[in-house]
């Protein structure tokens, strides 16, 4: 795998995390792990954060190598 092709794939799996998230937050799924239950304010990092990296890493893949 090269250079370009693992960025697209780390922004599709980030993308791919960011509307999960999203679809969480949207639709007020409970995300419950053992006894704790994980406010909404986490899905919108969630959302937020792999947003911003998946649209990096897009942009990278799409630089013209020097």
């Amino acid at each position: 795998m090269n250079y370009r092709s693992y960025l697209v794939v780390s922004g599709a799996v980030f993308g791919f995390v960011a509307v999960l998230h999203l679809l969480r937050v949207v639709n007020g799924w409970a995300v419950v792990v053992g006894p704790w239950s994980a406010p909404i304010g986490v899905s919108w990092l969630g959302t937020i954060f792999p947003a911003v990296l998946g649209v990096w890493a897009f942009w990278l893949a799409s630089r013209k190598r020097a």
